[in-house]
């Protein structure tokens, strides 16, 4: 492997550093904001660190509410959307990824196209007309209401997935083409069906990437707040999303220290599963390189 001059890797490296700065510099300035008990509406100026350190900021967004139900109830709400946001484009992503890498059928190409293009979509263009979609069904299907679907978690968790569900099918897709086929037509041959040889023998291997898809749904829809205002009326099925850009945006918000307390609790659910996960991650997004 030949090594690269001294000017080459002075370059690199440096490149990672600015890479490195522009990633960190905004977590270490919401850290100060969070530490620093001095700052008690609008930040003054930027502080490498604190000028008053105090962790009360913390104990206080847990104690505290933004709404009725709280900090605790909000992070629920977010993780319950979130984690079935990411369950469902899983469960019904894995499935159409399996039948785009391993079967051969009339519009195998174009159907992953169209695919491909529903992940290039921001999902705030489509917000009206899914507002009028979900309007126009809530007054002629009165299956919504019997449902439950109406003002729900579950409705912004089938949300979320839709938009999830193209970039988890091309994840899962290279995953799968990953996978030798020598191994599931070896289970044929022992009379294995294909659903017998998918679910023991593909999906598994497959895993990696799979809690990588899943992983980008989670995030999708954990962070995610503009459409969620749209189809959530009430305050109990608020996520902690929604309340926390209500905050830093309306001319209401006072405590930014406080704000920014509450923003880094957040991201701590987010964190541990990386950290647990972080080994199969890294497997699930090498997986299927070159193999496309």
């Amino acid at each position: 492997m030949r090594s690269l001059p001294l000017r080459g890797q002075l370059i690199r490296q440096g490149i990672l550093v600015l890479v490195g700065l522009f990633v960190i510099a905004p977590i270490w300035v919401m850290a100060t904001m969070a530490t620093d008990g001095s700052i008690t509406g609008y930040p003054d100026g930027f502080h490498l660190l604190p000028v008053e350190f105090t962790l009360d900021r913390f104990a206080e967004a847990l104690r505290s509410e933004f709404v009725e139900m709280g900090f605790i109830g909000l992070l629920w709400n977010s993780l319950v959307v979130a984690g079935s946001a990411a369950l469902i484009s899983v469960v019904f992503g894995a499935t159409m990824a399996y039948a785009f890498a391993r079967l051969r059928f009339p519009g195998n190409q174009g159907g992953l196209i169209l695919v491909l293009l529903g992940a290039f979509l921001p999902a705030i263009a489509l917000a009206l007309p899914l507002y009028v979609l979900f309007i126009t069904l809530e007054k002629s299907v009165s299956a919504i209401d019997a449902f439950g679907l109406k003002d729900s978690t579950l409705a912004l968790a089938i949300l979320y997935a839709s938009f999830a569900l193209p970039l988890a099918i091309w994840l899962m897709r290279a995953a799968f083409r990953a996978v030798p086929s020598d191994l599931e037509e070896a289970a044929f041959v022992d009379g294995a069906s294909r659903f017998t040889a998918y679910r023991k023998i593909t999906l598994p291997l497959a895993m990696p990437s799979i809690l990588v898809a899943s992983l980008v749904a989670f995030l999708l829809a954990y962070s995610e707040f503009a459409l969620a205002w749209m189809f959530i009326e009430s305050e109990r099925n608020a996520t902690l999303a929604m309340v926390l850009a209500m905050e830093t945006t309306g001319f209401y918000a006072a405590n930014w220290g406080l704000t920014a307390a509450y923003a880094l609790l957040m991201a701590l659910p987010v964190v541990i599963v990386f950290v647990i996960l972080q080994r199969a991650l890294l497997r699930g997004a090498l997986a299927g390189a070159g193999n496309d």
